[in-house]
């Protein structure tokens, strides 16, 4: 199955990174979010990837295009302009479609459609990072029968919660009340979600297609109560970057 990353948004919450690079590059450790994404994706044998670029989509491709020989040692023939490359290599087979720099979630999906074909594939957003088991995720999807899944996270209140009768405290638990599920990303989509989306650079994914999904009774939600983390602002960066410097690798304990 292909996995399909959603990596052109402009990241505007994290300028203090985003105005050089693209926000799946804020490095984690010496390693940017984009390649610890890919990484949990390859625990699982999945090893093709379809990048939906957008914002400076180049610097993505540079990166793709240096990473063997920035991360291995190599010999060189000066006379050829050959290259061997010493260390173990990455079996990642990437394509990288350029969907426009304004276009929204759902018009960068439809234009991946002509690369993913007839059948089913992964979809995740470049700045979320989970431990969520994949293989359980697609045995959810296919036992459901339904067009779309996704992950679904339990958020939690960072407040303690009172329940009060009569001007009266009868409870309080600290920090453990659920607020609701929201959208994880790490969706299973059949071919049939290309149907819900239009081919228009306005079309937003979390919007009317899957609000159709819904009405449709065609969106699963598969549960997870693991690890979990969206990287969307400068804290967030720096808060899981002090977790990997502590040798907290929640999302993926195979890297340390």
């Amino acid at each position: 199955m292909k996995v399909v990353i959603l990596c052109g948004g402009k990241g505007t919450r994290m300028n203090e990174i985003t105005n050089e690079l693209p926000k799946p590059l804020a490095m984690i450790g010496d390693k940017p979010i984009l390649w610890h994404i890919m990484k949990i994706y390859q625990n699982y044998g999945f090893n093709e990837f379809v990048l939906l670029l957008g914002y400076k989509g180049d610097k993505i491709k540079e990166y793709f295009m240096d990473y063997e020989w920035k991360n291995n040692s190599f010999t060189m023939d000066s006379s050829t302009g050959g290259i061997k490359i010493l260390g173990t290599t990455e079996k990642w087979k990437i394509t990288f479609v350029d969907t426009g720099l304004n276009t929204m979630t759902g018009g960068r999906i439809k234009k991946a459609e002509g690369y993913i074909g007839d059948e089913s594939f992964l979809l995740t957003y470049g700045d979320g990072l989970s431990d969520v088991n994949l293989h359980e995720l697609l045995q959810f999807h296919k036992s459901k029968g339904t067009i779309a899944t996704v992950t679904g996270i339990k958020k939690k209140s960072q407040f303690g919660t009172l329940t009060v009768n009569q001007g009266i405290a009868e409870s309080f638990e600290e920090k453990t009340q659920t607020d609701g599920i929201i959208n994880g990303g790490y969706f299973v989509l059949n071919p049939e979600v290309f149907n819900y989306l239009k081919d228009d650079d306005q079309c937003i994914f979390e919007e009317d297609p899957l609000k159709k999904l819904t009405q449709d009774r065609q969106l699963s939600v598969y549960l997870h109560d693991g690890f979990w983390t969206a990287i969307d602002t400068y804290k967030n960066v720096v808060d899981i970057n002090e977790m990997w410097e502590q040798g907290n690798i929640a999302w993926n304990p195979k890297l340390k």
